[in-house]
Order: structure tokens, then sequence, then C-alpha cells
């Protein structure tokens, strides 16, 4: 039996890239999947179904931060599908810039979307598990909660101030949830992905200094895949990952053991 058969998972960040891969991934298992990207998401609706999930696409902006469209967002999907039992908060941006130049814009746009929005998605969530929808779910199920850190949870990157704010910001907030929680039957824990091919990291690897002083520090040798981070999602999402709560667990490739 498929691990997701007849449960929801919410994705956000789902057109391309890591998110994308995470949606695949848990077609695969057999899940109904609601894809969540301000872009077109038929790429993605596409690969689900032909993994054999099913897909629900759902055109949403998560750049205010604001905590009343994430309520919003959350009970749009739960009105689709009745319920939720995972939810991965994927969508990310970055902006680069020495951090004496950095602008209050870009600092303000990394940090709404980043950590406002993985936070008051996760609080939506767990407001609808703990005012009734946990006496709806199966005996003994849990929430899953699985938020996107970063490499730059743990350092501090270069040219990248607001994105590294954000991102220690979601080991912290998945640390502090999980305290509040996981008496509650609800598993709050995170990624954190190393150095993955994807648009966020374009500029990196079209830099050939850096994109060779990177490859250099990872023992694997190589720029991780989106699938890479996938496996991961599922593994935390799923009952095998029922005794983990406020952990940030590291998929680089060896980077930080190096």
């Amino acid at each position: 039996m498929k691990r997701f058969e007849n449960k929801v998972v919410v994705v956000t960040g789902a057109s391309r890239g890591i998110g994308q891969a995470i949606c695949a991934a848990f077609g695969r298992e057999g899940a109904l999947v609601a894809g969540v990207a301000r872009s077109d998401l038929t790429e993605t609706g596409a690969k689900v179904t032909a993994a054999g999930g099913t897909f629900l696409a759902v055109n949403a902006d998560l750049a205010t931060g604001s905590q009343s469209e994430a309520a919003g967002l959350i009970a749009g999907i739960l009105k689709q599908t009745g319920r939720v039992d995972a939810l991965v908060n994927n969508a990310g941006i970055i902006r680069r810039a020495p951090a004496v130049d950095f602008s209050e814009a870009d600092w303000n746009a990394v940090l709404q979307t980043n950590l406002s929005s993985p936070f008051f998605l996760c609080q939506a969530v767990a407001k609808w598990w703990l005012t009734g929808g946990r006496e709806q779910a199966p005996a003994g199920s849990r929430l899953k909660l699985v938020n996107i850190a970063s490499l730059l949870s743990f350092q501090g990157g270069i040219t990248v101030p607001a994105y590294t704010a954000s991102k220690h910001g979601i080991a912290g907030v998945t640390k502090a949830l999980a305290n509040e929680w996981a008496k509650e039957r609800i598993n709050v824990n995170a990624i954190a992905p190393g150095y993955i091919a994807t648009d966020n990291t374009q500029a990196l690897r079209d830099d050939a200094k850096r994109n060779q002083s990177i490859l250099d520090r990872i023992p694997e040798a190589r720029w991780g895949q989106p699938e890479d981070i996938a496996g991961g999602c599922v593994f935390l999402a799923s009952g095998d990952a029922d005794y983990f709560n406020g952990a940030v667990i590291n998929i680089d490739g060896g980077w930080l053991g190096r």
C-alpha cells in the first residue's frame, strides 16, 4: 500500500524545482497533492498524476506574509479536500546584494515570503487540527508540518543577509512550534537543503569560480537535484518519522560535515 493513499498533502512553491519534485514524490505515494504557486501548475499536475497521485492546483501569492491570506488559503483547500495530513512549506525567494546596499524592499520581501508565510500557514493548519480536524482523522494519526530551511540556517552566506535571517528564523520557528504542539500529535520538522540546482542558485552556477569553490567543498562533488530533497520530505511526513520533532535535517551531499 502506498504510504499517502487517502491523504492530503499541501506543498507551496510547487510550480518548479524542489517544490515540483516534492509534489511528484508524494504523488508516487498515492497522495492528493494540493500544489500552491503563483505561476502555472500544469506541468506539476501532469507529473503528479503520471506518478499515480491526484493533483489540486491552487494559485496563490505568498509574498505578502499575511496571516489572513494564509488562513484563507488553508480554508479554501480544506473546503475542497476536507482535511490536511501534511504541509510542506517550500516556497521561497532570494535577493543578492552586499549588506551595506541591501534595500528595505528586498529585506521585507524575503522575510515575508520565507518566514512569515510559512509560520502563518503552519498556524492555520494547526488551528484546524486543534479545533476539530484531529477528531476527524484516523485514530492515532498525526499532522505533519515540514519546513524547508537551508544550509544558511547554520551559516552566514555571502551577500544574502535577508535570506540568511529568514532561514535561521525557519529553524527557530520549527523548534518553537514543535515544543508547543508535539503533545497535540503534531510533528514539526525541517529539511535544510545543500546546494541544489534550481533557479535560486543559477547565479552561483553561472559564476565559474564560485561554482568550482562550492563543488570543491561538497564530498559528493556534485550539485544536488530537487529529487534529492523530496525523499526527506516524504519521510518526515510519514509515520516512520512520528518521533521526529523540532529536527532540522541537512541534505547537502556532506557539505556541513566537511
